[in-house]
């Protein structure tokens, strides 16, 4: 489990094909501290195992499922990453609750600069529109983040210069993918309400 309260701005070393599925090389030096095998570190937003930590450097396996439906696939050795490693029950809840389980792929409509902050509007899957409100959560590319406005295929965020900054979204533009999470209370909600008709 995480907040979606980016830690760190990473760097892709290495992708190495493995047959259906590649072996990522991930630089970060604050994530690694206390990794472990096994451990868990959220990589735009995509909750993945760590395989090995060396020289501030972690490699974990990404299967085709994931390579499929969500933007990892899309990384080049050198692409900036979020990375967050799990929460911690006697951590605060910064963000909201995030698993690191992506439920689909949008693309970066729009930036419109503002003084000192960025609205960028961001596709949206058709089958995740009914999970989001204005003023609900979303966590776009493992970034827990409030939507402005909610429509039937396309959200708006607000970033604020420590978004810009230490994050992924500082750097994209119109046309990149970004993975997207929507709050797992609402889906659960759904599927409760929906055994009672």
């Amino acid at each position: 489990m995480f907040t979606g309260i980016v830690e760190e701005l990473g760097e892709i070393a290495a992708i190495e094909p493995a047959g259906d599925s590649v072996t990522l090389a991930v630089r970060g030096p604050l994530v690694t501290e206390d990794a472990v095998h096994g451990a868990s570190i959220a990589v735009n937003g995509v909750c993945l195992t760590v395989v090995d930590v060396k020289d501030e450097v972690f490699t974990a396996d990404v299967i085709k499922e994931t390579l499929d439906k969500s933007s990892l696939g899309a990384l080049e050795p050198g692409s900036k990453v979020n990375l967050e490693r799990p929460v911690r029950l006697s951590d605060r809840l910064g963000g909201h609750l995030v698993q690191g389980h992506v439920d689909g792929v949008g693309e970066i409509i729009s930036r419109e600069p503002g003084e000192r902050w960025d609205v960028v509007t961001v596709s949206l899957p058709p089958h995740l529109s009914r999970y989001l409100v204005d003023k609900g959560s979303i966590t776009v590319d493992g970034i827990s983040l409030t939507v402005v406005e909610a429509g039937a295929d396309r959200f708006s965020v607000a970033l604020i210069p420590t978004t810009l900054a230490l994050t992924t979204l500082g750097h994209k533009g119109p046309g990149d993918p970004v993975n997207l999470e929507v709050d797992v209370v609402a889906k659960y909600v759904e599927r409760m309400l929906g055994d009672r008709r």
